[in-house]
């Protein structure tokens, strides 16, 4: 048996737990990152793409955004095709602020490669961690297999980074509260094409036969997404019957904006919503996808993830310098209240956008009377904005001890 020790034991190598992992180290705050995957498994995985202003703008400060700068594309705006119909949301004329386009696997890269160079210790091909938590102030253990070897890792505090079905979410104690969830009967199949993107922002597309979403991964490299039934299975959808359907949903005026080219990469995904209450349990501290999840239909995911691990670095930074653990204590109750506002917003944007399985006809008629709303009172499209760039959650997280228990 094998003994290690480390200040905090982070469990995932991706963006949530390597972030969080540099800014400890930062802070002279040790830490070891333990991954089930490869690292090239990681650097390759396609997720989220789609960064706020404040992600970036903590990226910066970090100083892990130098490539981000070079090669992010900037958007200042969407696009909504409603109907067949162009309208433009000019969200910063509207908010003063942008969003950016950059893979969810390139700052992984990123961070890899930032870490590496400040020697962090990164072990990936970890698939056997177990927790053995301490229910009072004592140290925390983390048992896995190390270079072949059964090793115990000592620790004040572990980072639950690694999702939905990962190792921290497992061992949580059996008497913690529910947590809340919500399904939506419908899906989203996604695509990677190397096809030039249809528009130089993002394109959401409301249509009789479902939504459509145009975004992209770089000027050569489209990322498609179709409103899907939750039954289907990627087989079910050839190349040629993903783009006659691409084609009809964002047709402008009848006529398909839309460059085919190879498909790289197909996925489907059910859309659900998930929040954990508390995100704290003991010395385990739950971030990202471990302790929520949204649809996509805001790109809120990897955003709410960064903001966690900004929060939990400045509570453990507070802990190791002064001995203040209000900030650990509080940890639930500053973050909470941003997380249900990006849930909500994404639940509405999910609302307004799909088209419902039973089409129901007075549904789709306050669909139609939203997007109206949307494109034309600019007092309604200036929410939307902030909303959208996560101007919103700036407020939502304030309040100090603010209880957000329901």
């Amino acid at each position: 048996m094998n003994r290690l020790r480390t200040q905090i034991a982070i469990i995932g190598a991706g963006p949530a737990g390597l972030l969080l992992s540099h800014l400890l180290h930062q802070q002279g705050i040790d830490s070891i990152v333990l991954e089930r995957r490869s690292k090239q498994y990681v650097e390759r995985r396609v997720r989220a793409g789609l960064l706020e202003h404040g992600t970036v703008e903590l990226l910066r400060r970090a100083s892990l955004a130098d490539r981000l700068d070079r090669e992010a594309l900037r958007h200042e705006g969407l696009e909504l095709r409603i109907d067949g119909s162009r309208h433009r949301l000019p969200f910063h004329e509207l908010t003063g602020r942008s969003t950016y386009v950059y893979g969810q696997q390139e700052l992984v890269k990123d961070l890899i490669k930032a870490r590496h160079e400040a020697g962090a210790d990164l072990r990936f091909e970890v698939d056997d961690v177990a927790l053995d938590m301490a229910e009072g102030d004592g140290p925390s253990t983390v048992r896995c297999t190390l270079d072949g070897h059964l090793t115990d890792i000592t620790c004040d505090f572990v980072a639950g980074c690694d999702g939905f079905h990962g190792a921290a979410r497992r061992s949580l104690p059996a008497g913690a509260k529910p947590a809340y969830e919500r399904r939506y009967p419908c899906a989203w199949l996604g695509i990677l094409a190397a096809a030039p993107p249809v528009a130089r922002e993002l394109v959401y597309a409301t249509h009789e036969r479902g939504f459509a979403l145009a975004s992209m991964r770089s000027p050569q490299i489209s990322r498609l997404y179709l409103q899907v039934d939750p039954g289907d299975a990627v087989q079910e959808w050839l190349d040629d019957r993903i783009w006659k359907e691409l084609r009809a949903r964002l047709a402008v005026d009848g006529e398909a904006e839309l460059t085919e080219g190879p498909v790289l990469e197909k996925s489907l995904v059910t859309l659900r919503s998930y929040v954990a209450e508390p995100m704290r349990h003991g010395s385990l501290f739950l971030a990202g996808d471990a302790a929520h999840i949204v649809p996509p239909t805001a790109a809120k995911g990897l955003n709410l993830a960064v903001e966690d691990v900004q929060v939990l670095s400045e509570a453990f930074h507070a802990w190791y310098g002064s001995g203040d653990r209000a900030p650990m204590d509080d940890y639930s109750d500053r973050r909470l209240p941003s997380i249900w506002e990006a849930e909500e917003f994404s639940d509405w944007m999910a609302d307004l956008l799909h088209r419902r399985p039973d089409d129901e006809a007075y549904a789709t008629r306050l669909q139609q009377a939203r997007l109206a709303a949307i494109v034309d009172s600019p007092a309604a499209a200036r929410q939307f904005a902030e909303r959208y760039v996560g101007m919103s959650r700036s407020f939502a997280g304030r309040g100090g001890n603010r209880s957000c228990q329901s």
